[in-house]
Parts: C-alpha cells; structure tokens; sequence
C-alpha cells in the first residue's frame, strides 16, 4: 500500500494599511511558527520537519515546544515512556 505525500501550502490575507515592514514580518514569522507548532502538536509532522521548516536546531525547538506546552512525550504512554527509559540506562550500563 503505498501513502500519497502531498504538500499544503497557506496563505492567507490580512488588509491593514501602513504597517511597518519589520512589523509585518514579525507577524508572517509568527504565524507560520504558530502552524508548524499546531501540525507538530496534532502529530502531523515530526519535530524533526517542524525544526526544519522553522529553520532552528532541534534545541531551539524544544524550548519552543515547551512555551507552547507541547511535550516531546506526548504520544506515547506512560509504559512506553519506562520502557525508553529502561533502554537507555541498559546503553549506559555497558
């Protein structure tokens, strides 16, 4: 079975006359930071896409997935969470 892959892109307009260009691309920033946070929460993209898309290391991602309350864990439940866990200090024990 094969999963079809197509690209979305978003615009939209907003009239408002006299805006400072620096303001508005303050805005344009913002708004595309708040899609690729809302499509990372929803589990429609990786973290690994959202920093991309966003053009930030993946540090810089977690500290803004934490401002917008987004855990890292989200997906996975608590088991799964202890089973990483067990795993990683099984590596470190060797």
């Amino acid at each position: 079975m094969q999963t079809q892959h197509s690209e979305t892109e978003v615009k939209f307009t907003v009239s408002i006359p006299n805006v400072p260009e620096l303001h508005q691309a303050e805005a344009e920033h913002k708004a595309k930071e708040a899609y690729v946070m809302t499509l990372l929460q929803h589990s429609d993209i990786s973290s690994g896409k959202a920093a991309e898309l966003l053009n930030i290391d993946r540090w810089q991602l977690s500290n803004l997935m934490d401002s917008y309350g987004i855990s890292p864990f989200a997906s996975q439940s608590k088991e799964e969470i202890e089973e990483e866990i067990a795993q990683a200090k099984r590596v470190l024990e060797k």
